[in-house]
């Protein structure tokens, strides 16, 4: 059964599935839906129209799902939607959506916030990322799955972040990181290709490579941006694990670091 704390406050307008539980002192807005399994410690906050899914832990002071930090927000209904199997450590913060750009601030599933991150308003991070202490994203930024942010990085409003790149700890994002990419420095610039981490998942020695070669054209052989892309493009005919690559580089953004 649902087991709320004596001191807690939850909003008759909330829905608590099964087996959720709410610690003491802690405060759950209207409209928010919390998933079975999920544990919400001492003294959190989770903001009203908050979307949380199965088996989330939040973590003591934590604050999930509040109003956006921008000045153009009017009090509109936006949401947070977070996914199953993430853990917000202590003093986390989650910020909702705009009417500005989509409305919600989206986090996908078995995702590891340590203590003191910041996901601002609208930002869409995927799945198994893990964002190190101190971590700051501001707002409308987009991490895809399986990123690592080092303690104290972070990334410039409209960022994206591709798929298995690595942000160094202290590094400041202020262009679009490719997949698989390490990343280093204020501003942050690649650094290689994260290749430790993509031994850890499973990608075999023919993948590798072929993201090995992919970096080389796009960082290391002279070329310019369309010649890399032309490049990495029929590379991707014959090894299908650069698809990602091809697919984020298609998309113009902010620029890619380079």
């Amino acid at each position: 059964m649902t087991r709320i704390h004596a001191t807690a406050i939850v909003d008759p307008l909330a829905e608590l599935d099964d087996d959720v539980a709410v610690g003491p002192y802690s405060i759950v807005g209207p409209a928010c839906t919390i998933g079975a399994g999920t544990v919400v410690g001492p003294h959190a906050v989770i903001g009203a129209r908050t979307r949380i899914g199965r088996r989330n832990r939040v973590f003591q002071f934590a604050s999930i799902g509040e109003i956006a930090q921008d000045r153009k927000y009017g009090g509109e209904p936006t949401t947070t939607t977070i996914g199953d199997d993430n853990v917000f450590r202590e003093y986390v913060t989650v910020h909702a959506g705009t009417v500005q750009d989509r409305g919600d601030t989206s986090i996908g599933d078995d995702n590891l916030f340590l203590a003191y991150t910041h996901v601002a308003h609208d930002c869409v991070v995927g799945s198994h990322t893990v964002f190190s202490n101190n971590v700051q994203l501001a707002g409308h930024v987009h991490v895809d799955d399986w990123v690592v942010m080092g303690g104290f990085g972070g990334a410039h409003q409209f960022c994206r972040i591709g798929a298995h790149a690595l942000v160094a700890a202290g590094s400041i994002v202020l262009q679009d990181v490719p997949p698989f990419t390490i990343v280093q420095g204020y501003p942050a610039q690649p650094k290689g290709t994260n290749v430790e981490g993509l031994k850890r998942r499973g990608f075999t020695t023919a993948d590798l490579l072929a993201i090995r070669r992919a970096y080389k054209s796009l960082y290391r052989e002279g070329l310019a941006l369309e010649e890399a892309k032309a490049a990495i493009e029929a590379a991707a005919q014959r090894s299908p694990v650069l698809a990602p690559l091809v697919a984020f580089l298609a998309v113009p953004g902010r620029g890619i670091v380079r």
